[in-house]
């Protein structure tokens, strides 16, 4: 069986803000996630876990390496060939106010995705979206509302579900919690572990947060400068960390369970740099 995502040696230039000239945002990245796997991809701000994870769904297109979604090389699609794969991979972005369209009610913005992939008549896809509103713990009434009536936890849940209604094997989440509150994010972790082994998702989780990242996932793999130092099981890295990188998040962690290790590690060294 093949992995739902395997990342090839993946690279992406971006031009920068001033000059125009590219600049190596990731380098040299390689991971996997099995089906049913659950992988968080670590690293502080600026360090390109972002860029890899739209690159994983070719909302940025590689500069090289590959992108593979159970098997398929994504390069390798035409352009009418992506749109039809894309119910297989879907993305819950940071904010879900923007990626949320503020002119369409909550029952229309689920269903969409049935509609435009022709998984559905319209009548089977409005009542697909309200068993979906219901699993992510939203109420029947939220369905006729429009987005800016809800809380940003709220909006979440439903940005979730419309990700869930094509039914696909891997679902990419680009900090969903990092900017709800923290009785907010339990809740959302929670809803996402319970729809993760429910639906047995492929799921890349990216954080900056290693106790949200050992919460919810079976592996880590740490981001620095745009490469990947360390990749291990949620706990070894935690208990464990070898790069000073890794060592400065797991100080950084905030206590969240009695069995948390301690966050007064020090950090020594530089964090280490791909080659350019």
């Amino acid at each position: 069986m093949h992995p739902a995502l395997q990342l090839e040696n993946l690279r992406v230039d971006l031009p920068a803000h001033q000059s125009g000239r590219l600049r190596t945002i990731v380098h040299d990245v390689t991971l996997s996630v099995q089906q049913g796997e659950s992988v968080a991809l670590v690293g502080s701000s600026g360090c390109g876990k972002t860029t890899c994870a739209r690159a994983a769904v070719r909302l940025i297109r590689p500069t090289a390496g590959r992108v593979l979604v159970d098997g398929t090389d994504l390069a390798s699609l035409t352009r009418g060939e992506l749109r039809r794969y894309r119910r297989h991979m879907q993305m819950v972005f940071q904010d879900p106010g923007g990626s949320l369209n503020g002119r369409m009610r909550v029952r229309d913005l689920i269903a969409e995705p049935l509609l435009v992939h022709r998984l559905a008549t319209r009548a089977e896809a409005f009542k697909q979206a309200g068993d979906l509103a219901d699993q992510c713990g939203l109420p029947a009434e939220a369905l006729t509302r429009w987005p800016h009536e809800f809380s940003g936890g709220q909006r979440q849940r439903i940005c979730i579900a419309r990700a869930l209604a094509s039914r696909p094997s891997l679902l990419v989440c680009d900090e969903p919690t990092s900017a709800l509150d923290v009785s907010v994010q339990a809740k959302i972790l929670n809803l996402l572990m319970r729809l993760q082994e429910r639906r047995h998702l492929a799921l890349l989780f990216i954080t900056h947060d290693l106790g949200v990242a050992r919460f919810l996932c079976d592996r880590i793999a740490v981001m620095a400068n745009g490469g990947i130092i360390e990749t291990g099981d949620a706990d070894q890295i935690l208990e464990a960390p070898q790069q000073p990188c890794t060592q400065a998040l797991v100080a950084a962690t905030r206590r969240t369970s009695p069995d948390m290790p301690p966050a007064t590690m020090a950090t020594h060294g530089a964090v280490p740099r791909p080659p350019s």
